[in-house]
């Protein structure tokens, strides 16, 4: 995949999804369309389109956000440390496009005990 332009993002995402995904922004907690979205499916990477995670995995974690305790596999995000507000966190990237899709937290459920906390805005759901 060629890498695209700032211009080439703005004009090919709406003003939330460039905010949240190229500038690491985040959405409110409980608006994004996703977040109690129970249909079956992939969620798939709202910029370069690619499979991040499953409705399988995806779970009702009480935060606002989609909620995932594991991706379809490991080689698809990349985990960079985030130092922003304050706090130590890890980020969630896009591996492919280097979208930013959210955070990811020590506290889900087995099997994992991972809660990767992902923006709607950075998502493209794709229903089976």
């Amino acid at each position: 995949m060629s890498k695209k332009t700032d211009q080439e993002w703005r004009d090919s995402l709406d003003d939330n999804a460039y905010n949240i995904t190229r500038c690491g922004g985040t959405e409110p907690a409980f608006t994004g369309k996703y977040w109690d979205n129970k249909k079956v499916g992939t969620y798939n990477c709202a910029c370069c389109k690619g499979p991040l995670f499953t409705s399988a995995t995806k779970y009702d974690s009480g935060s606002g956000w989609p909620s995932f305790y594991d991706v379809i596999t490991p080689e698809k995000i990349t985990i960079n440390r985030d130092g922003s507000l304050g706090m130590v966190r890890e980020e969630v990237v896009c591996s492919t496009c280097e979208a930013h899709l959210g955070h990811r937290f020590p506290d889900g459920p087995a099997p994992t005990g991972e809660r990767y906390c992902i923006n709607s805005a950075s998502l493209d759901f794709k229903e089976d």
